[in-house]
This record gives C-alpha cells, structure tokens and sequence, in this order.
C-alpha cells in the first residue's frame, strides 16, 4: 500500500442541502476559503459512504437533516496557494424543515438560504470550478426538480 502524502489529493464533499429552489451556502471562516461562501461539507472519513459522509457534515455544520441524498457532480480542485488537491463529490438532498444553524462558529460565519440565481461572493474555489464544469447545468436541473 503507497503512503499518503501531505501532497496526496484528499476527497471533499459538498452539500447542496435544498428546499424549494433554494439551497442552504455558508461563509466561510478559518485558514482555508475565508471570507468565500460554500455549500455545507467537509472531507470524507475512512469507510464512510457519500450520503453518510453528507449527512453527517450537514447535520455538524447546521443541524439540519436530509433526504433522499444522491450524487450530483464532482469537480477537481487544487488550491496552489494552500499546497492543497481536492476531489469533491458534491451531493443532493432534500430538507423539508428546520432553519440552519451555525453549530461550527470556528468554521462559519453564518448561514442562509439562496437561488442560484442570487449566489453570494466571493465563491469558494470549488464552486468556481462546479460553475466551470460540464455539471453545472446538470445540478442546476436537479434542484429545480426538488
């Protein structure tokens, strides 16, 4: 079995957590990304599946809970400046109640629902390269169907 590397691309997910059209993004706070606005994720753990991995950083992150979890996309995602490589899986779920909370103050400044239509700036690099890829349109369709 090779060593991982600090260098070694890590998988990351993101989470469109959706209600109606809109969809929950937070901004961000800390050393990686601050001050840029994301969806709820984080990294996957050993084992762990995408929904699982999905539900759990949403429920960490806002406290709120999703159904119906699938995968919606994946981008590749190299931050240069901070000697980091991304595989992000992004996923969709469906949240039928509940408002999000910022339940990781040390990570995020606060929460709140948007089109996407109406994103916020600065986007977090992962969104830049979702925005870029042949999935955008793909996941835009997905959330109009929830």
């Amino acid at each position: 079995m090779a060593m991982v590397s600090e260098s070694s691309p890590r998988v990351g997910i993101g989470v469109f957590v959706v209600r109606g059209a809109r969809f929950v993004m937070g901004e961000r706070r800390g050393a990686h990304g601050a001050g840029t606005w994301s969806l709820p994720g984080g990294h996957l753990e050993f084992g762990e599946s995408f929904e699982d991995a999905a539900a759990r950083e949403v429920q960490e992150e806002t406290g709120l809970t999703l159904l119906d979890l699938r995968p919606a996309a994946v981008t590749n995602d190299v931050f240069i400046a901070d000697g980091r490589h991304y595989v992000t899986v992004w996923m969709i779920g469906t949240c039928t109640d509940g408002e999000p909370e910022v339940r990781e103050p040390d990570r995020f400044v606060r929460h709140a629902w948007f089109a996407w239509e109406s994103l916020p700036g600065p986007l977090f690099l992962p969104w830049v390269q979702l925005l870029r890829s042949p999935f955008a349109d793909d996941v835009r369709r997905l959330i109009a169907a929830r």
